[in-house]
């Protein structure tokens, strides 16, 4: 029987025998009586098992080791406090755990668990990390699909550098013993014969879906070849972007809005128990802070308008804000604590953002950036460039080749219409959800530089 099934029972039956399996979370022994926690991962809560003196091989029983997977088999108790326990009968190791498992019954520090990341997921904290990870996945699905949205499986190798900042993945298929010869890759004989990589965006693949089926979303892993060893920052991470034909920029900010409350919400719906957890020991007034994200309304605000508040006020800047310069985390942090609340942050000066972007009159771009108060810049959106001309001027301004992007080009000479997307870095909206304040502690097994273990 799984744990998960027992605590959804309406009533105890105290006179039937069941039987489950799971490992080891605590063990408490005394003389005569001992305690076990076990979990099965069905669910966050762990079921207690009591024995005694009673049973068959006592004394071998309290040496089995925390971390063991055992099945048991007894009757299950409700106490005076409502809380189910398991009078146990019978026990069974399944799996002992040597005396040198990494993972004790105690406080470990998360940098700790990063080392041990094969083994954290039997941690309580990670327990409730990962099972919300899961949630807000379905959560994000559920939202695109009740509301008439193509899933789209766009391509993980590509030819196209959406983002165009050199940070892609090369894959090649020669012997790199022959690229070392000569010092470069020939790659007229690869695999694709041409130069692919591993993809940072599925932006464009999703643009040309949205002119077919209107409203497209992709959710799947990304990869940039990024040096910054930051808390923010991995080389494999999981994105959503959607694209959505007949839509303008504050019609992509309000579905952006519209999302996150979403997700937020059934969060809260379907991880009670996680949640709570993380509010108690990770990051106290955590459900308070997501209940007012959920329902208050975002703060839209300029770029000029942001840097006007940023040099009026009084802090001492690490990076001092100036007209025409990115916003950098410090910057974002302060003006999500100004207003109290996440921000979007829009028409962006043109330089500053990519080239698909639509371009304004006033040198600015259709384009926001949401910020999340103790994250930052989380979603990036923006209105689309449907003009051919404008978008061929911005390539060529840029030093781009023109010829690899002729396809993405084509669009707009064949049946082009306004719309926009946006993209979501999936593990920083867990970092904003979790409370967590490390991007390498909210998805399995990180990717960073120098770094790839497991």
């Amino acid at each position: 029987m799984e744990i998960k099934e027992i605590y959804d029972l309406s009533e105890i039956d105290s006179c039937k025998e069941v039987s489950v399996s799971g490992w080891i979370r605590k063990h408490r022994k005394q003389k005569d009586i001992g305690f076990i926690e076990i979990s099965d991962g069905t669910c966050f809560k762990t079921l207690q098992i009591v024995y005694d003196e009673e049973i068959q091989d006592f004394d071998e029983i309290k040496k089995i080791h925390f971390g063991a997977c055992i099945r048991v088999s007894g009757k299950l108790v409700k106490k005076d406090n409502q809380e189910i326990e398991l009078k146990a009968s019978k026990f069974v190791v399944l799996g002992d755990c040597s005396e040198d498992y990494p993972i004790q019954p105690k406080k470990h520090t998360k940098e700790f668990l990063r080392e041990q990341a094969y083994l954290r997921p039997r941690t309580k904290l990670f327990t409730a990390i990962f099972r919300v990870r899961s949630i807000a996945s379905m959560a994000i699905h559920e939202y695109f699909q009740s509301n008439g949205y193509l899933y789209l499986h766009a391509p993980i190798l590509t030819a196209s550098d959406c983002e165009g900042a050199g940070e892609m993945f090369q894959v090649t298929t020669q012997e790199l013993e022959g690229i070392a010869k000569i010092g470069e890759v020939d790659y007229g004989k690869d695999f694709f014969r041409k130069k692919v990589g591993l993809s940072v965006s599925t932006q464009f693949e999703a643009e040309t879906f949205a002119q077919a089926f209107s409203k497209v979303y992709t959710f799947g892993p990304t990869f940039r070849a990024d040096h910054s060893n930051t808390p923010y920052h991995i080389a494999e991470f999981w994105q959503i972007e959607p694209e959505v034909a007949f839509c303008d920029l504050d019609g992509i900010m309000d579905i952006g809005e519209e999302l996150l409350k979403y997700v937020i919400k059934y969060v809260l719906e379907h991880a009670k128990d996680e949640m709570e957890y993380l509010d108690k020991y990770n990051e106290e007034g955590l459900i308070k802070k997501l209940k007012k994200a959920m329902t208050e309304k975002y703060k839209r605000i300029t770029y000029k308008e942001c840097i006007k508040i940023l040099q009026e006020s009084d802090r001492n800047w690490e990076f001092q804000p100036e007209f025409g310069c990115d916003i950098a985390k410090e910057h974002e942090k302060y003006l999500t604590e100004y207003f109290d609340c996440p921000i979007f942050i829009t028409m962006w000066p043109k330089h500053l953002k990519s080239f698909y972007m639509k371009q304004l009159d006033d040198g600015t771009v259709a384009a926001a950036d949401l910020e999340l108060p103790g994250i930052g810049e989380t979603f990036g959106m923006s209105q689309r460039e449907e003009c051919y001309e404008k978008l061929l001027d911005r390539m060529r301004e840029l030093d781009m080749k023109v010829k690899e992007y002729d396809w993405y080009l084509k669009l707009r000479l064949y049946g082009t219409c306004t719309r926009s997307g946006f993209g979501i870095g999936f593990e920083r909206l867990l970092m904003y959800i979790t409370g967590m304040k490390n991007i390498r502690d909210v998805i399995p097994y990180p990717r960073t530089e120098r770094n790839c273990e497991y």
